[in-house]
């Protein structure tokens, strides 16, 4: 069993920025991939951001420009840099660990975005 501990989520105003954390409880360096998901109310779950254990990394088109997914292996933690919030960025964010026939969900931070 592997923890996952999402934080750093809050609430912000159009066109700032947050850094939400997950980390989890064993080292991440062999993990495949981590991912970062949003849910919104009455909207089914979406992948946003992932990051493989080589570093490469993927984005859904609608944060592409704007998030950054990183890793600190030496932490254990990945992080999703969000620049240039939009209401519609509004969600609970969701951290998935990801490996051969495992995988291990956070319990998610909330990130609001409005003035």
């Amino acid at each position: 069993q592997v923890q996952v501990v999402e934080s750093g989520g809050g609430l912000v105003q159009p066109g700032g920025s947050l850094r939400p954390s997950c980390a989890a409880s064993r080292s991440i360096f062999r993990i495949n991939v981590i991912g970062w998901y949003r849910q919104a109310p009455g909207k089914e779950r979406e992948s946003v951001a992932t990051i493989t254990s080589g570093e490469f990394t993927n984005y859904a088109d609608s944060v592409k420009d704007r998030f950054t997914i990183s890793r600190d292996n030496d932490k254990n933690t990945v992080y999703l840099q969000m620049n240039s919030l939009k209401p519609d960025d509004t969600a609970v964010y969701y951290c998935k660990i990801n490996g051969p026939g495992y995988s291990y969900w956070g319990q998610g931070t909330q990130v609001t975005v409005s003035s």
